[in-house]
């Protein structure tokens, strides 16, 4: 199939199904007229590439996994790709922790800003006038 039905297929842009195949997530063969062909399987390749992409990884470590896909029985491919994956869940636990921590900033300076407007609307308030 051709960039465009494989597009159609999958809804990713031939913009980004040509930006895959740059860095290595997709092959294609070429026409004497140099246009890309894709075979059916790149389909189900594509789906995985966006389920990778959505989950926050990189076109760099979603090449060093994708060799997991391609040689399943490779013990050494299976190696470097649980190293990867592992890796990959660090950063991630970092970055959650990071933004925990930013959260818990956050709320402190919103619990701050509370008692301001408190304090404020309170100063806004009419005093009783004696009878």
């Amino acid at each position: 199939m051709r960039i465009g039905e494989l597009s159609k297929r999958t809804g990713v842009s031939p913009r980004s199904l040509r930006y895959y195949e740059e860095q290595g997530l997709l092959t294609s063969s070429r026409s004497g007229a140099g246009q890309r062909h894709y075979s059916d399987a790149m389909v189900q390749r594509v789906s995985l590439i966006r389920q990778l992409f959505d989950a926050g990884l990189s076109s760099r470590v979603i090449a060093t996994l994708l060799p997991c896909v391609d040689l399943p029985d490779d013990i050494s491919v299976a190696e470097e790709t649980f190293t990867a994956m592992m890796r990959e869940r660090d950063r991630i636990d970092a970055e959650i922790a990071h933004l925990i921590a930013t959260r818990d900033a956050l709320d402190v300076v919103i619990r701050a800003n509370s008692r301001h407007r408190a304090e404020l609307s309170a100063a806004l308030e009419p005093v009783a006038q004696p009878a």
